[in-house]
């Protein structure tokens, strides 16, 4: 088409995206899913796993009720001919007996027992099996995750994540690979409030599902293979879940943000909470009365040494080195609280609280005092954030060998007709390898007073090893030693503040391999949704009025759309091969010849720069894109067939309009310099 026919381009953009707004259902059903089609089938559903927890300890000696049941077998044995002699047990106990009792009970046994209430199901509502090699998670390249590309300022962080550093093996992994590198950054930082040029050391990487995949309670589970060894502090890996409000490492997401869970407007909440229960004027789509903030689950956070239980940091503790700790941290913190490395007292901490075999209470970190540079009025606007948090002990064989890891989180929920005006406060638990690790109850968090609630928020997946210098280096700084930079190729001053064996630890880079990460909801519990922004806690259109608090300097948007193609290719690679040159092979995209140089095209259902990415996105679009009518405009319904013969007229306008008007301006151009011929017996100049 010559150019006096060309349709003008942003004319017929602007056109076509208010047509595309306003045909947009707000129930508009996609689709597509986050399942990965690899997830076996035998995985496809999955029930809550039983909570045993650990027998108190008896008291006076402090030795496990597992001990004291051997002393009484023992006992047992050398005074059976006894047993005749003995009454009959008043209480029951409350825990199983090692064997059964040889006595009756007191009350008679009912010869029909109790009906078993169905088991509740979860389906698979999100999988990632990690099969196809090569994957890479820079931002724009993966509708699951996004693999920063960022200086963490946060925690004393030593590292640079680097989304060079986390990729799909050919074993069917997610690796996140830590190495000693270098990398110069320039940029603000967040902490400090201003510009610097430094070296970061360590690279490292941290996937997040943030503003992709969220979900509202259910359960989540990962098969995983710790990095580094065992014995050898100063890696932090981690499996977590944050809300979506806040973006981890974005500093400023977070302020006021994290890790608040509290919908009871108090004095505290009114001036430390950012968006409170107290607010009556509604905001960004966000409900009046109700309380919104970012609480953080941490199915794993490990740290490796060579401490043991009772010793060094963990004097006062039956749980040493290495370990996971399992922990749920929300604002507002209570008052009274424990001091750090001492257990709490009566009325201190929370009630319900209950942890399996081989854990402990985490008594070294109770939680954070949160102060931000720019508040004015500190003593109304600083809060404490409690870590409800268990340590768990672990062995050699959990770092390199894969192990199973899961949450399982219970949305609280008001007191209603429905659920015959009983409320249920919610919990969260903890496994390892189907062994009970720990559970917060939202009953305890209620009596504490303080208006901390188990989370409603939708909450997105985070998976990253750190390097930080508060986790696993020593606990005092070495004598002669500054301390203040970490450098593995250094000198004395640089290298004397890691702990033994680390810098020959990572001498050559060290993995941490997730074998498959998946999410389960049951479909019954209308709670229970997949989405970032739900109709109960909407995220939305808060995150894009504030979008500058979750962009670094450079950034046009929060994050990239999704690249499907483009990536270079090579006629030469072999078409059925997995690789990147190949765009992923014959069945997931094309090398292009006729672009120079060849980049990929993607089939159906694989995405990507180089078609290595499965499509996916949500099947339900709770918080759709604003339409006219979010304006108060009502315009002629677009159903039937009036709305088709609207919608052909649309079209048919935006394609011979721009025609029609080209047509006169390049008639105009033709007769510029010519006079006009004057019509016969019409007298010129009369």
């Amino acid at each position: 088409m010559s150019n006096a026919y060309r349709i003008p381009r942003r004319f017929a953009s602007i056109l076509i995206y208010l047509l595309f707004l306003e045909l947009q259902s707000p129930n508009c059903l996609c689709q597509a899913s986050w399942i990965d089609p690899d997830t076996p089938q035998d995985a496809q559903t999955v029930s809550r796993f039983k909570v045993v927890p650990a027998p108190p300890p008896a008291s006076g000696n402090g030795k496990s009720t597992t001990a004291n049941h051997k002393a009484d077998n023992d006992n047992e044995k050398t005074t059976a001919k006894h047993r005749r002699h003995r009454d009959p047990t008043q209480i029951p106990t409350l825990y199983p007996t090692i064997e059964p009792t040889q006595l009756p009970s007191i009350s008679p046994t009912s010869s029909t027992a109790a009906p078993t209430p169905p088991q509740r199901m979860y389906n698979l509502v999100f999988s990632d099996e990690f099969n196809t090699p090569h994957r890479k998670f820079s931002d724009g390249s993966d509708p699951r995750w996004t693999a920063l590309d960022k200086n963490d300022y946060t925690n004393d962080a030593q590292h640079y994540y680097s989304p060079d550093n986390a990729y799909t093996d050919t074993d069917g992994n997610l690796v996140i690979k830590s190495e000693a590198a270098d990398t110069e950054i320039v940029g603000f930082n967040d902490v400090k409030y201003k510009n610097e040029r430094i070296t970061k050391h360590f690279k490292s990487a941290m996937l997040q599902s943030w503003n992709k995949f969220c979900f509202t309670g259910g359960i989540m589970e990962a098969e995983v293979a710790l990095p580094g060894r065992h014995d050898v502090g100063g890696l932090w890996p981690a499996f977590w879940l944050l809300g979506n409000l806040a973006r981890h490492t974005y500093v400023g997401s977070s302020e006021h943000v994290w890790p608040w869970s509290s919908s009871v407007c108090t004095d505290k909440s009114r001036t430390a909470q950012l968006v409170s229960a107290c607010d009556r004027v509604e905001h960004y789509g966000l409900h009046t009365g109700v309380g919104r903030g970012a609480p953080e689950i941490d199915v794993f956070e490990v740290q490796a040494g060579n401490i043991k239980a009772g010793t060094g940091n963990f004097q006062k503790m039956p749980v040493g080195q290495p370990f996971m700790s399992s922990s749920y941290q929300v604002a507002p913190g209570r008052l009274p609280r424990p001091g750090e490395g001492w257990w709490p007292a009566p009325g201190q901490w929370y009630d319900g609280l209950s942890s399996g075999m081989n854990t402990s209470m985490n008594i070294i970190f109770y939680g954070t005092y949160n102060h931000f540079r720019d508040d004015t009025n500190p003593a109304e606007q600083d809060y404490w954030s409690d870590a409800i948090s268990y340590n768990r002990q672990l062995n050699e064989s959990h770092f390199g060998q894969f192990h199973r890891y899961r949450v399982e989180w219970e949305v609280p929920e008001e007191a209603s007709k429905e659920n015959n005006f009983t409320k249920n406060y919610g919990y969260i638990r903890w496994f390892l390898d189907e062994q009970f690790v720990l559970e917060v109850k939202g009953e305890g968090l209620s009596a504490s007073g303080n208006g901390a609630e188990i989370s409603s928020e939708p909450m997105y997946m985070l998976l990253n090893t750190a390097i930080s210098s508060q986790w696993g280096f020593p606990q005092k700084c070495p004598s002669n030693c500054p301390c203040e930079t970490y450098n593995c190729r250094g000198g004395y001053g640089e290298t004397c503040g890691f702990s033994e064996g680390f810098c020959d630890m990572i001498r050559e880079p060290v993995e941490y391999k997730i074998n498959w990460v998946r999410v389960y909801q049951d479909k019954n519990d209308p709670k229970q949704k997949v989405g970032c922004s739900t109709p109960e806690r909407p995220t939305r259109k808060f995150i894009e009025a504030h979008q500058k608090k979750y962009m670094q300097k450079g950034d046009i948007h929060p994050l990239k759309p999704i690249q499907s193609g483009g990536g270079e290719c090579s006629p030469a690679a072999p078409k059925n091969a997995t690789l990147p040159e190949s765009c992923g092979g014959d069945t997931r995209g094309k090398c292009n010849l006729s672009r120079n140089p060849p980049t990929c095209s993607c089939l159906t259902n694989w995405t990507g720069p180089h078609c290595l990415n499965q499509v996916a996105y949500d099947d339900v679009i709770w918080d759709p894109l604003d339409t006219w009518a979010d304006l108060g405009f009502r315009g002629p319904s677009l159903k039937g067939p009036m709305g088709v013969m609207l919608t052909a007229f649309v079209l048919f306008a935006i394609i011979v309009a721009p025609i029609v008007l080209n047509n006169k301006k390049e008639k105009r151009r033709r007769m510029k310099g010519y006079s006009r011929v004057p019509e016969y017996g019409r007298r010129v100049g009369a």
